[in-house]
């Protein structure tokens, strides 16, 4: 059995148990809005494990995707914040804990005024095949040679037309301690499956456990302290990384726990919440949009190279100021639209300004 393999057992294995049974210290402890938690069931609290809170980045209206579902706290709490205009997907690859989310889903969905709450058995790398979509295939069609195999590719490859979460379909993507327990070989792949599946302007909200230094291999061989949360831990700048190396911008350590999890060898564990940002795929068009760095640096870059000396009046295309104005940058600007007359020829900087974008390109 391969190393990937006997990991996922142990996860699985865990949270089976962790689904049946309180299973206390499986993760960080982690503090939530006592009126949402007060609209839940008791079972369902009990058996959640995380160790953040990334449902406070749920806004009305979203449509918000869970990776790693489990329970189904974190989807009935984003439901009630994303209200009747919104709807919350759930993707787990647990069985116990897809029943349990869904022991509950017509009583919450009446409780929280009809907002629309599913759940899917998806791996969260992999978030176009729906896996009970692929067994009820697979019951009726056994796998008995070649010819079955091939036929079963192409059955594959035709779902992939129609991915069980659509391309540019979420505003939120969230998870809770769950990022952790993929293997190292496949977190780019979880990162590109979120930034395909986000609309532009969508964001990530990524709770997970933080290590002070690499862990070493033969604390990552350990399946029990991988499924403990422990030994998968990412450092700080490979979270961010992985999630800069597909698209994403604006990436910020939003929430960070001042007090170790856990020490174990020297290195510490604890939770931090990282956010980001897709952006938008339209064109650069230089069309007089001027923005000013408020301070309190000398000068700011942000993730697509654009430079921002504090005080400084630059020019930037008009995709890039709709995004600071409506995103997380805008308390740090001061945004001033073009004037009446002062529009400039596509892709052409004034030249009386500072140009923020490298080699009068924006991105």
């Amino acid at each position: 059995m391969s190393e990937t393999l006997t990991k996922e057992s142990a996860v699985v294995e865990r949270y089976t148990k962790g689904a049946c049974e309180d299973t206390p210290n499986l993760c960080c402890p982690a503090t939530y809005p006592r009126e949402l938690l007060e609209l839940l069931p008791e079972e369902i609290i009990a058996r959640d494990y995380g160790c953040g809170d990334p449902s406070r980045y749920v806004r009305s209206g979203d449509t918000v995707l869970d990776l790693g579902s489990g329970s189904g706290k974190m989807c009935y709490m984003a439901a009630f914040v994303a209200g009747s205009n919104g709807a919350v997907i759930g993707v787990d690859m647990n069985d116990e804990m897809l029943a349990l989310a869904r022991k509950y889903q017509r009583e919450m969905i009446e409780r929280l005024g009809g907002t629309q709450v599913s759940f899917k058995k998806c791996k969260i790398q992999d978030l176009v095949l729906d896996r009970e979509e692929l067994a009820h295939w697979l019951s009726e069609n056994p796998i008995r040679g070649m010819e079955d195999l091939q036929r079963l590719d192409s059955w594959k490859a035709e779902r992939r037309k129609s991915p069980a979460i659509k391309d540019q379909s979420i505003d939120l993507v969230m998870s809770n301690c769950v990022l952790n327990l993929v293997s190292r070989e496949e977190r780019k792949d979880l990162a590109r499956e979120t930034f395909r599946v986000l609309k532009a302007g969508g964001r990530i909200a990524i709770s997970d456990i933080v290590c002070s230094r690499e862990v070493p291999q033969y604390l990552q061989d350990d399946t029990s302290l991988w499924s403990d949360c422990v030994s998968g831990a990412s450092q700080l700048t490979e979270l961010l990384g992985i999630f800069k190396a597909v698209g994403f911008v604006d990436l910020n350590l939003d929430q960070w726990s001042p007090q170790a999890w856990k020490v174990i060898d020297g290195i510490e564990f604890r939770s931090a919440t990282l956010t980001a940002t897709k952006p938008s795929q339209a064109p650069c068009l230089f069309l007089g949009h001027t923005v000013i760095y408020r301070g309190p640096y000398l000068e700011v870059r942000d993730d697509e190279d654009h430079i921002f000396p504090r005080g400084a009046a630059v020019s930037v295309c008009e995709r890039t100021y709709n995004h600071m104005m409506k995103g997380s940058l805008g308390k740090d600007f001061i945004g001033v639209p073009p004037q009446e007359g002062d529009h400039a020829t596509v892709n052409v900087v004034p030249g009386q300004l500072v140009a923020a974008c490298k080699d009068n390109k924006c991105c």
